[in-house]
């Protein structure tokens, strides 16, 4: 997503709890486009953490926010532990919350911006052994059509992007395991699973003059996935 921009114009301001002050690949990217790239460190299960955050960006001219850290916790609900579902829903609903008012003001005040947030298919969905995260993710849908409601009047636009199953980190569990990883391919009109790479063409969409009329989406980039 942040390669994506920088290939369409954008200086990139990278966040992450693990983001190398130098010396990164997303800095390597983002410079090859002929962008400015700056690292910042954030652990966004911290409410201080994602306070001095914003601190920090307080005054910086953003046009576009992406909210996209996030994490995920698997267990069966009634064995869920309740540090668990603290923890993601910090780090997928609250930060993001506390990080987009925060920026969101300068966009406000100067009459336009673009706001993104990442969803999930389980903002439709329940999905299975993940209640913290399916809460969280139908959260961000309800926050981005809340905020959409109160902000596009005013030049800000507000839109998620619910990407399917992407072959990250998050998704390792999932593809280590045959019977579930089967089971999913199986029910993906593309065939395979998604690639970060896939959610680019709609992150500069949603970042662009080209959706100026486009608030309050949850824009689905899942292979057919919601349409099966």
């Amino acid at each position: 997503m942040a390669e994506a921009l920088a290939a369409a114009g954008a200086d990139i301001i990278g966040v992450s709890a693990q983001q190398e002050a130098t010396g990164s690949a997303i800095e390597a990217a983002v410079r090859a486009h002929g962008r400015e790239f700056e690292a910042l460190s954030c652990d966004f299960s911290n409410r201080d953490a994602t306070l001095a955050l914003t601190r920090e960006l307080d005054g910086r001219h953003i046009d576009i926010l992406v909210n996209n850290a996030g994490a995920i916790e698997r267990a069966p609900a009634a064995e869920h532990p309740l540090e668990w579902w603290d923890r993601v829903l910090q780090i997928d609903l609250s930060s993001p919350f506390v990080l987009t008012q925060a920026v969101g003001r300068g966009m406000l005040e100067r009459g336009r911006g673009k706001v993104i947030f990442t969803a999930s298919l389980l903002s439709f969905q329940g999905g299975i052994n993940v209640p913290g995260y399916a809460a969280a993710k139908s959260g961000i849908a309800g926050l981005t059509r809340a905020l959409s409601n109160e902000w596009a009047p005013h030049g800000v636009t507000v839109n998620a992007i619910a990407p399917g199953y992407i072959a990250t980190d998050n998704t390792q569990a999932l593809r280590a395991d045959p019977e579930r990883s089967a089971a999913i391919l199986a029910r993906i009109p593309a065939g395979r699973w998604g690639s970060g790479s896939d959610l680019a063409g709609a992150t500069v969409f949603l970042a662009s003059p080209a959706s100026d009329y486009v608030s309050g989406v949850v824009l689905p980039v899942d292979g057919g996935w919601l349409g099966r």
